[in-house]
């Protein structure tokens, strides 16, 4: 593992404080703006549903440089959103129109039970469903077998693109790298801070998750009951009820422990892959990295400010780990 050499990163005063690095990318003014940066890849966008193996299905949604008139790609970016973010999450269209703007074949992937696609599976999503996240990227790239492969994700999909990584050689995937912003590391870690930090956090979090179990449940109304979920107003408390009556592990912290990414679980990754966190990030404890292996394809970049999946630089445009991504995968503007 290396811990590279923090390169510039400058937001203007405003957008300095991470909380506002942490929600402002999110807001829905800015859905405007970024759709008509992502207009040609939303327009050349195929919806397809990736069969996972076990009977699993996940809904992407793949544009191809070729579907926009444009030479065949020499690449193509897998993405994966955060808990509870979709395809069509903000910072995903940012970082895929860029991406696709600089000759890239880009695929936007839902984790099961996120975006519109809770119909496809009668099993609940967790975090330790990594098979099927395998599963589908080892299908895409039968689909697709030309370009060379990357996977970047946000957050819960920066955990998860790093846990495909380390999978990947034994998996049959054929990866050039994996790139996760602001990763989950620690789940015990996360789920303490947004349990007892800011607000805003909290709720945002629990308001969207019990809008999915309901969804849920209206859908299977033969299988769930998620009252007892729905009642409680602690994320801490949710999950536990949702593990131990709607999971295969016997305990929280049995659960939580499945998706850490720290301790031995990256030690033997034998993908180039990258890490991008910020010190001042309100969800993920930075003091965590120092768990992480020190894995020879492992590189860290750790900045003072971003906040979570921030970065941004500026209200209108791509932000500084969009172009971060862009690097690791040698895609230059042309001219």
């Amino acid at each position: 593992m290396t811990l590279a050499p923090p390169p510039s990163f400058a937001p203007p005063g405003w957008l300095v404080n991470a909380h506002l690095q942490s929600i402002v990318p999110s807001l829905r003014l800015r859905r405007p703006l970024v759709a008509r940066r992502a207009r040609q890849m939303l327009a050349c966008a195929q919806t397809q549903i990736v069969e996972c193996g076990a009977g699993v299905r996940l809904l992407g949604h793949y544009s191809s440089q070729v579907a926009a008139g444009r030479p065949p790609a020499r690449d193509l970016a897998v993405l994966l959103h955060g808990w509870e973010g979709s395809a069509d999450s903000l910072y995903v269209l940012s970082l895929g129109s860029h991406l696709f703007e600089l000759g890239c074949d880009v695929y936007r992937l839902n984790f099961r039970d996120h975006g519109p696609s809770h119909h496809l599976n009668e099993e609940i999503f967790h975090s330790c469903r990594l098979d099927e996240v395998v599963g589908a990227v080892r299908a895409i790239q039968r689909a697709l077998p030309q370009p060379r492969m990357t996977i970047a994700g946000f957050s819960l999909g920066g955990n998860f693109a790093l846990r495909v990584a380390a999978r990947a050689p034994a998996a049959g995937i054929a990866l050039e790298r994996a790139i996760a912003i602001c990763p989950v590391l620690r789940p015990h870690s996360t789920m303490d801070v947004l349990e007892q930090g800011p607000f805003v956090y909290h709720q945002y979090f629990i308001s969207k998750w019990k809008k999915s179990l309901q969804l849920k449940q209206r859908l299977f109304p033969q299988r769930y009951d998620f009252a007892p979920i729905l009642a409680e107003r602690s994320i801490k408390e949710m999950t536990r009820i949702m593990v131990e009556q709607h999971s295969e592990f016997p305990t929280l912290d049995a659960y939580l422990s499945g998706y850490a990414i720290i301790g031995d679980r990256l030690a033997q990754l034998a993908v180039p892959s990258h890490i991008l966190i910020s010190l001042d990030d309100p969800i993920i404890p930075a003091k965590d990295l120092q768990d992480v292996a020190r894995a020879a394809q492992l590189q860290i970049v750790a900045i003072p400010h971003g906040g979570h999946c921030g970065f941004m630089e500026s209200f209108t445009r791509e932000s500084w780990a969009d172009r971060r991504v862009a690097e690791y995968m040698g895609l230059q503007k042309s001219g």
